[in-house]
């Protein structure tokens, strides 16, 4: 278990304040676990507005300016005064008297805010151990599986909305179609069935009846059927078009899904990387000399991020994380 840096406390303290939000906070945490481990969800909570806060370097930021010191304060109902927060600080012992410090590092004010000793915090051992380095890396393979899992998941969504764009001309093409189908079978019908009538009428009645019949049908033989002609042409400019219109739409639409499939398998990696660092976790959690802290926090950082996996993989609601 590594040390903090310096050859005094306040060597040491300078260390530890010169580390991001999170590292201060999960040392805060190893430190004080017994006394303020059921504040570890609002210190989290103050991790998160530190880095929201810092505008210049957020979660890698490890102090804020008096000012947006204040508006920390501020977001959690504690309004002070600049002379007064400046108090709280000294009052710790951490910082001298005499001292005005302009940016406020979140251990002190984890150090007023929980009247806890900063020489016993600066001289807790680190948690460098190869059990917790693996963890770590765990959760980072987590996060780049999660990371992967959204890359997927947008072109999948990418590439739907290509097959959506491409089925509205095929469908289009397809209805007309249809429509042309519908427009030849009609007028086929409607010559059948004037043909079988006059053919029936030439047989039936009387014989000036009957001549005037196959008059009719030998007239009706011999017409031009324009419409009907028509409307065959149309129904090969029909078929043309809507097989024109067929190939980018399959075509799309099997990338769609071959895309979807992608997503799911991403999915379902990233499934596995938080099953496999829960499991580690509580693993490491039950060896003796933990430090809980920093577990706690790993735990935490994996719920927040299986706010982002489907209930069905596993995940939490983001209520819950």
């Amino acid at each position: 278990m590594a040390a903090l840096p310096g050859s005094n406390d306040t060597e040491k303290l300078a260390a530890l304040n010169a580390r991001t939000y999170k590292e201060q906070a999960t040392w805060f945490l190893n430190a004080f676990w017994d006394q303020h481990s059921g504040e570890a969800e609002r210190i989290w909570g103050y991790v998160k507005k530190c880095a929201e806060l810092d505008m210049d370097k957020h979660d890698d930021g490890c102090a804020l300016d008096e000012v947006r010191a204040h508006k920390f304060l501020e977001s959690f109902g504690e309004t002070l005064t600049v002379m007064a927060l400046r108090e709280k600080l000294r009052g710790t012992g951490a910082i001298e008297q005499k001292e005005r410090p302009k940016f406020v590092p979140i251990t002190h004010y984890l150090l007023f805010r929980y009247d806890a000793d900063w020489r016993k915090l600066v001289n807790t051992k680190g948690d460098n151990s190869e059990e917790l380095k693996q963890a770590q890396r765990l959760l980072d393979e987590v996060t780049h599986a999660f990371a992967e899992s959204d890359k997927q998941a947008k072109i999948a969504r990418d590439a739907e909305a290509h097959a959506r764009h491409e089925e509205a001309p095929f469908k289009a093409a397809h209805e007309e179609l249809q429509a042309a189908i519908a427009e030849v079978k009609k007028l086929e019908d409607d010559y059948s069935s004037k043909t079988e009538a006059l053919q029936k009428q030439s047989n039936e009645g009387g014989v000036v009846q009957q001549n005037k019949a196959k008059n009719m049908l030998e007239v009706h033989l011999r017409e031009d059927p324009l419409p009907l002609r028509k409307s065959k042409v149309t129904l090969e400019a029909a078929k043309k078009k809507a097989e024109k219109a067929r190939a980018p739409f399959e075509a799309a639409t099997k990338e769609a899904e071959a895309a979807r499939a992608r997503a799911e398998d991403a999915l379902e990696q990233t499934r596995q990387r938080v099953a496999e660092a829960e499991a580690f976790l509580e693993e490491v959690k039950n060896k003796p000399g933990t430090p809980h802290g920093a577990i706690w926090w790993m735990e935490r950082e994996l719920r927040a991020q299986k706010a982002f996996l489907p209930e069905r993989k596993g995940g939490v609601k983001k209520t819950d994380a």
